[in-house]
C-alpha cells in the first residue's frame, strides 16, 4: 500500500437543509478516531481545523423558497479554494457537515485537475442523485444540488461560477433509491452512470464499480469519491436526516471502499450528512470513519471489533 499525505478538512456546512446538526459533524468524526485510524494505516495526516464561510449578500435572482442561499454560497466559495490549495499538499478528505459542502470540494478539485491537464471523475455514493438547480428543487434545500452545479446546469445565482465543469460521462452514482421527478427528467438522455439499488441487487456492486474505476484508470484521471451516510441502511447508519430505507449493507460499502482502495485512484474524499444528534452512541459516526480507513487501504482482517455500550 502506498502511504499518502492527509488533509483532514472540517467543513460544519448546516446551510444546505432546514434540519440543523450536522455541523457537528466534523468534531463527531474526530471524536470517532479518524486520524488515528488513518495513522494506523501509515499515512501522514494533518488537520486543518474547521473552516468558516466567506461574507456573501444574497442574490436577488435565487428563488425565494431556497433555503440559506447565500450562506451556502460563502461555504462553496470557501471550500473551493481549500480544495484546491489542498490538492497541491495532498489528499483532502472533507468532514461535513450536509451534502451542498460538495459544491465547494468539487468544483475546486476538478479546477485542481484540470490545472494539471487530467480529467476529473466522481463517484457519488448516495440515496439521491442530488442534480437538483435552486429553481428544480421542491424543498429548496441546497444539499440536493452538488450534482447539478459541478456539471455546469444553470441558475445557481451568487454561486462562484463553475469554470471546469466535470463531464457527465465522468460521474457514477451508486446506491440510488430516492430520485423525484425533476431529478429523473434531468438525468434522463445525460452520459451519467446511474446505479439503484435494484439493479444492485440484481447484479451486485463490484461490476459497475469496477467498470467504472477502469475507465478512471484508463483515461489517466483523478477521483474525487462523495460519501453520504443515506448511501448505506439506516439499520446500519441512523445519524441522518435524509433516511431511505434498502440501502446500501456493510459489506457491500466496504467493498467499495476496498475498490477504491485497490485501485489506487482515490485523490480527494468528502464524509457528508452525518447529524450527530440523531446517533446512537456514536454509531454512524464510527462506520463512516471504518469506511474511510478502507477506502485508504485497511482490509477486513486488520478491522477492530467495535463495541457502542
Amino acid at each position: 500500500m502506498t502511504t499518502k499525505k492527509i488533509v483532514l478538512i472540517g467543513a460544519p456546512v448546516d446551510s444546505g437543509k432546514d434540519r440543523r446538526g450536522c455541523l457537528m459533524g466534523p468534531d463527531a468524526y474526530r471524536t470517532a478516531g479518524l486520524a488515528q485510524a488513518l495513522g494506523d494505516l501509515d499515512h501522514g495526516v494533518s488537520d486543518i481545523g474547521n473552516l468558516a464561510p466567506a461574507e456573501t449578500v444574497p442574490d436577488p435572482g435565487m428563488p425565494p423558497h431556497v433555503h440559506a442561499p447565500a450562506l451556502t454560497a460563502g461555504w462553496t466559495a470557501t471550500l473551493a479554494t481549500a480544495a484546491r490549495d489542498a490538492m497541491q499538499d495532498g489528499l483532502p478528505i472533507f468532514l461535513g457537515g450536509d451534502h451542498s459542502l460538495s459544491l465547494g470540494s468539487m468544483a475546486g478539485v476538478a479546477a485542481h485537475a484540470n490545472a494539471l491537464g487530467r480529467p476529473q471523475y466522481i463517484l457519488w455514493l448516495d440515496a439521491h442523485s442530488d442534480i437538483h438547480t435552486p429553481q428544480s428543487t421542491e424543498s429548496g434545500n441546497l444539499h440536493g444540488t452538488p450534482i447539478g452545479y459541478v456539471t455546469g446546469r444553470p441558475g445557481f445565482h451568487g454561486f462562484p461560477p463553475v469554470a471546469y465543469p466535470v463531464p457527465q460521462e465522468n460521474i457514477c452514482m451508486l446506491g440510488l433509491r430516492s430520485v423525484d421527478a425533476a431529478e429523473r427528467a434531468a438525468l434522463d438522455g445525460t452520459a451519467i452512470r446511474t446505479h439503484d439499488m435494484r439493479e444492485i441487487d440484481e447484479r451486485g456492486i463490484a461490476r459497475p464499480l469496477a467498470a467504472f474505476l477502469s475507465d478512471v484508470e484508463n483515461a489517466g484521471g483523478m477521483l474525487h469519491v462523495s460519501l453520504d451516510v443515506d448511501f448505506l441502511d439506516p439499520g446500519l447508519a441512523p445519524a441522518v436526516g435524509t433516511t431511505v430505507p434498502g440501502g446500501a449493507t456493510m459489506r457491500e460499502a466496504h467493498l467499495v471502499m476496498e475498490m477504491v482502495s485497490d485501485s489506487g485512484l482515490l485523490t480527494s474524499l468528502d464524509l457528508v450528512e452525518l447529524n450527530p444528534f440523531l446517533d446512537e452512541r456514536g454509531r454512524t459516526a464510527q462506520v463512516m470513519v471504518d469506511l474511510a480507513a478502507s477506502a485508504l487501504g485497511r482490509r477486513v482482517f486488520d478491522r477492530p471489533t467495535q463495541a457502542h455500550n
